[in-house]
């Protein structure tokens, strides 16, 4: 069984951070769509290291770590009783070996005041659609789209247009 262990972001680890979290997003995209994808935030990334920065400035966030070595990492943000999780990514190498879900675990653990966990994903990720319903209980309960964008975010109309014109699912984990 590997062994995976959430370790606060170091500060001489954010470089790299942004840069395999940013690796791990492209993986996802081009897979679904190949390498003619558009869903762009900044010119050939599909998160921008602005949004990573504001996420990890904003959050707690951590390294993942499996058998040793850095396989990802998780940004989340709580407010009471309630959370988000911002960005969880695992690298392409790791996928499929339990990491992100083991991750997620512990980030359960972690913060037993939170009642509510949030996330969001776009329409075409269906990777991480299936790791957030069928593997971490998320239910999804909201589709933002150019018809209903995010009440909560004004810029999110406008990136739904251009980079996620299929949208984006917002889902909701109730903690018992």
């Amino acid at each position: 069984m590997i062994q995976v262990l959430l370790k606060p972001l170091e500060p001489e680890d954010r470089e790299q951070f942004i840069r395999d979290n940013q690796r791990a997003f492209k993986y996802g995209a081009t897979e679904e769509f190949g390498k003619r994808d558009e869903h762009f935030e900044e010119e050939g990334e599909i998160i921008s290291r602005q949004t990573i920065e504001a996420c990890i400035d904003e959050g707690d966030a951590y390294r993942i770590i499996a058998d040793g070595r850095k396989a990802g990492g998780v940004i989340v943000h709580t407010r009471g009783k309630r959370g988000e999780l911002d960005l969880l990514f695992t690298l392409p190498e790791c996928h499929s070996r339990g990491i992100g879900y083991a991750a997620w675990c512990q980030i359960e653990e972690m913060y037993p005041d939170v009642k509510v966990w949030e996330t969001v994903t776009p329409y075409f990720e269906t990777r991480n659609i299936h790791f957030y319903v069928n593997r971490c209980g998320f239910h999804i309960v909201e589709f933002f789209n150019s018809h209903h964008p995010d009440p909560n975010d004004p810029d999110m109309a406008e990136a739904i247009d251009d980079q996620f014109p299929d949208g984006m699912f917002r889902f909701e984990k109730r903690m018992k």
